[in-house]
């Protein structure tokens, strides 16, 4: 979901890795020990949630998060709790890193110390004020001066406890004075309408004479302060919730009698002890945060057309997309949005055809093709990961989850034994996991993807005709992909392909990583498989599939996926599970005289229905055919007082839903938009809001049928996977050229020296692959000019922004750090260019 600003979209992204934590604090009982997780937060608000480790001081979570951001944000937070059986799960302490610091820590594992948490330190949201100051006369006709003091509203306060009821107190403080005033308290919402002005005397009439009649005293201001404080009126005991305040000194109004700007809430210096660092502990983190800056899609056609082209250059290590993969440090910094871009525009099969026959050529042992870490496997990779994942869900997920809830033991290892076990149990255990997951694997070939399948029959064809001694490359070519990257990687780590929602347990982990090597070595269809085991235990244990049907099975699957005729998707016939979890529902009214209220409910979505439940497993209460979602949008805040909603439109009425966070609220609208998108019956408009008392509140019209007043949002892709971005994909290509700018230039270098001189190359230049130096050059003079003339719009629209922005603005309040460094940058930049 993209923040629109004039002329650009601005994607924010961010993968997670979440490590360890270690030297926790130990537990004040007798046995010392913790029960712990760790949230992801944007701001204070929970997007994700690690499994909880029990028992421990030092707990591995090992896991991942990506998301893509759907707002903007002050910091990114991560907090360790201790689960509390009896009482409320008590945090340990958390990480807060600001936005404008996530690039210090970019994609490298770093240790962070824990902070202790408290309400003072808890702030979040903005608040709109105004100060002017005026003379007023008093009775006796003396002339002093009044401050007034309007607060107009606040923005983004932090929901505490469920509620949020804010109101704010104004104190005019000084070294001899202090006199405070407060506004009403506003109900159920986070984004209060105050609106309230309070008058404070600024200087003491016995000080007025006429020669200052204009002036204030500036001892008397120099030493004033308006300070705001932001409190959720609770009804609990120990009192109101601190949520934030801000200080601004009376020398703003210096130069002007009136002052208007928004402000950042502040955290409360209140000379709390500071406790040293290494008291809570450390976490470690990866984090990767992006941002792109996405203009309109005419700006990108040139860039685009080279990308595109790539497939059909003569020889292929001449192309703009190759000449990518060579420059970028890790191919797959490259694969990804080449990918991305191929797939959106139709494109990615000739292109990773032309790449995979270009390998095929360069290798010279049929037992190594595809084996290494180039560009083609990246691509071959993401593809499957992008087109494949549903394919992969509907394949493994039933077994996965049967294996993980079952925990039958699977050791093998005479070693690893523990008192008690039986190893012929544990094997015959085993051999039934790895026999049912072979099967549900070999059987699903009429479900791949069919842009996998036509990948697979140019991998097939270009090693058959490079190695035509080798019967079986056509077969290792493909299985090299489809069980070596694809189906044993998810079995090994079924969390990183959202299989489970969490990494497994020791004992389920050891058991999938025994299935996965075996599928491995099934696939492989290895001469000596027995001998591809370093481990005898794992060779006595293959000796159960040391028979023709396995092999023979491995073949058929291998043959169907690699063949070149199209299927029809409409073929599967089984319902595809997209997305399930408990959310919260409004009532809809279909009982005369039910009770509209909110009911917790396990929400469910296949291919063929949108169906809630009372908890997991049970009868639907109700279902929603995919033919009859019209729509999927938003439900404004106003209509509850709630936050995170959104509306499934059908025929007869709306279904209002709210999601756990903004996140899992972004995550539903797009799957379920995406799922209806091929509807006949789709609206164009829709209403905004509720419709309550008898009207709807967007548009006052008082019919339930009345036509919607806004206009839906656009229109996705059908195809569930491949939610691409073309233009967002080639931003990041551009991002990539320009951040290796220096080695696309000694490309260039190398190809200019290889021309004139062909004799032994420098060594600097023998990590390219140039083929054809004269018209490598050619694609990498034309490459560089396009990225030259995209930095030149993107430095231009930075300056054009930088004229136009004003610090204090609702978009850059007073206390945006990232706004400040901003413009420290644009004015070094200006001062360079003077």
């Amino acid at each position: 979901m993209a923040v629109e600003e004039e002329g650009l979209r601005v994607f924010q992204s961010v993968k997670i890795k979440i490590g360890e934590a270690k030297n926790l604090p130990t537990y004040p009982g007798p046995n010392k020990m913790r029960d712990c997780y760790c949230t992801v937060n944007l701001d204070q608000e929970e997007v994700f949630r690690t499994k909880i480790v029990e028992k421990s001081l030092c707990p591995f979570y090992g896991e991942d998060f990506y998301c893509e951001i759907p707002r903007s944000f002050r910091h990114l937070s991560f907090y360790i709790f201790d689960r509390d059986v009896f009482r409320r799960d008590s945090i340990i302490g958390k990480v807060a890193i600001q936005k404008e610091d996530l690039q210090k820590y970019h994609n490298r594992d770093t240790w962070f110390q824990l902070q202790h948490v408290d309400a003072d330190s808890e702030v979040q949201g903005k608040v709109h004020l105004e100060l002017r100051l005026s003379e007023v006369i008093t009775d006796t006709g003396v002339v002093c001066h009044k401050l007034a003091t309007r607060i107009l509203e606040c923005q983004g306060l932090p929901i505490v406890n469920g509620q949020c009821d804010p109101y704010a107190t104004v104190t005019l403080a000084g070294p001899y004075r202090s006199e405070a005033k407060k506004t009403k308290v506003k109900k159920k919402t986070n984004n209060p309408q105050f609106d309230e002005v309070f008058y404070f005397e600024v200087t003491r009439p016995c000080s007025y004479s006429r020669k200052s009649h204009f002036d204030f005293e500036e001892e008397d201001v120099d030493k004033l302060e308006i300070r705001v404080d932001l409190w959720n009126a609770s009804n609990l005991k120990f009192g109101d919730e601190f949520l934030g305040e801000l200080r601004i000194p009376l020398k703003v109004l210096r130069q002007s009698s009136s002052y208007e700007a928004w402000y950042f809430l502040q955290p409360r210096d209140n000379g709390s002890k500071v406790l040293k660092p290494g008291d809570l502990g450390s976490l470690r983190l990866n984090v990767v945060y992006t941002e792109d800056h996405v203009f309109s899609s005419d700006y990108y056609s040139p860039l685009r057309e080279l990308l595109l082209k790539s497939a059909d250059v003569e020889p292929v290590s001449a192309s703009t997309a190759h000449i990518l993969g060579e420059v970028c440090r890790e191919k797959q910094e490259a694969a990804i949005p080449l990918v991305r871009l191929f797939l959106h525009c139709g494109r990615v099969v000739p292109f990773i055809s032309a790449i995979a026959n270009a390998e095929v050529r360069r290798t010279q042992d049929p037992n190594t093709i595809f084996r290494g870490n180039s560009l083609t496997s990246k691509c071959i990779d993401e593809t499957m990961k992008l087109a494949g994942m549903h394919y992969l869900h509907v394949t493994l997920k039933p077994t996965i989850e049967e294996i993980c809830q079952s925990h039958k033991s699977c050791e093998i290892d005479p070693v690893k034994l523990k008192d008690g076990e039986n190893l012929e149990n544990n094997m015959e255990n085993l051999r039934q996991y790895v026999d049912r997951i072979f099967n549900v694997i070999t059987k699903s070939g009429v479900s791949c993807p069919t842009v996998m399948c036509d990948i697979f029959f140019s991998l097939r064809e270009a090693a058959a005709k490079r190695f035509q001694d080798d019967l079986d490359v056509r077969y290792t070519a493909v299985s090299s992909f489809i069980f070596l990257r694809f189906f044993a990687p998810a079995i090994l780590s079924p969390n990183l392909f959202q299989l489970t929602p969490h990494h497994t347990d020791p004992q389920t982990s050891r058991t999938l990583t025994l299935i996965s090597k075996t599928i491995q070595t099934l696939g492989s269809l290895s001469k000596s498989k027995s001998a591809s085991f370093k481990e005898s235990y794992m060779a006595a244990f293959y000796e159960f599939f040391n028979e023709q049907k396995y092999a023979d099975a491995v073949k058929n699957f291998l043959d169907l996926i690699s063949s070149s005729g199209r299927r029809d998707p409409k073929s599967v016939e089984h319902p595809i599970l997209l997305k399930e979890g408990f959310m919260i529902k409004r009532a809809q009214g279909r009982k005369r005289f039910g009770m509209k209220n909110f009911k917790k409910r396990w929400f469910r979505l296949t291919n063929h229905e949108f169906t809630y439940q009372k908890n997991k497993g049970d009868q639907p209460l109700y279902s929603i055919p995919i033919e009859n979602i019209l729509a999927v949008e938003k439900l404004e805040e106003e209509s509850f007082k709630m936050k995170n909603m959104f509306q499934v439109i059908q025929p007869e009425r709306a279904l209002y839903i709210q999601a756990n966070n903004c996140v899992e609220a972004k995550a539903w609208i797009d799957i379920l938009t995406k799922v209806s998108q091929c509807n006949q019956k789709r609206l164009a408009v829709y209403h905004p809001s509720a419709y309550l008392n008898g009207h709807w509140l967007c548009c006052r019209a008082s019919s339930d049928t009345a036509p919607g007043c806004s206009p839906c949002t656009g229109g996705l892709p059908a195809n569930i996977q491949l939610d691409i971005d073309g233009d967002r994909e080639t931003e990041r290509i551009y991002s990539l050229f320009s951040l290796y700018m220096s080695k696309l230039e000694k490309m260039q270098e190398a190809c200019g020296s290889r021309s004139v001189y062909d004799g032994p190359e420098q060594e600097e230049y023998s990590t390219f692959i140039i083929d054809d130096p004269q018209e490598t050059y050619k694609t990498l003079k034309q490459v560089i000019a396009r990225v030259g003339a995209l930095e030149q719009e993107h430095a231009q629209y930075k300056r054009d922004k930088f004229k136009k922005t004003k610090y204090g603005s609702q978009e850059h309040p007073i206390g945006d750090k990232s706004f400040q460094s901003y413009i420290r940058q644009q004015s070094e930049v200006s001062t360079h260019s003077i």
